[in-house]
């Protein structure tokens, strides 16, 4: 195999791998959008929309404060621990 036909092969690849990806893309938007014309059609679509701003929120609360948070350095709890430790033997 040449250095071209190996090119061309993975060209191909990954244009077949957009396209694929690119057909999935439009049949989940075309599935969520039958799904929220569902959902307007309900009676309790106000409750539901509150209800789902309110699990909405609490996952991105989840994923701000796993993400976001910065654990404190190892050394500073270490230090933090000895302190106590020095503090508790003094009194």
């Amino acid at each position: 195999m040449t250095r071209e036909t190996g090119r061309r092969g993975l060209d191909e690849q990954a244009v077949l791998l957009a396209a694929g990806l690119a057909d999935l893309a439009v049949s989940t938007l075309g599935t969520a959008v039958g799904t929220v014309r569902g959902l307007l059609r309900r009676s309790d679509a106000g409750a539901l929309a509150a209800e789902a701003e309110h699990d909405l929120t609490a996952r991105g609360r989840l994923v701000l404060d796993r993400y976001a948070t910065v654990p404190p350095a190892h050394l500073e709890t270490l230090a933090r621990h000895a302190l106590a430790r020095r503090t508790a033997d003094h009194d």
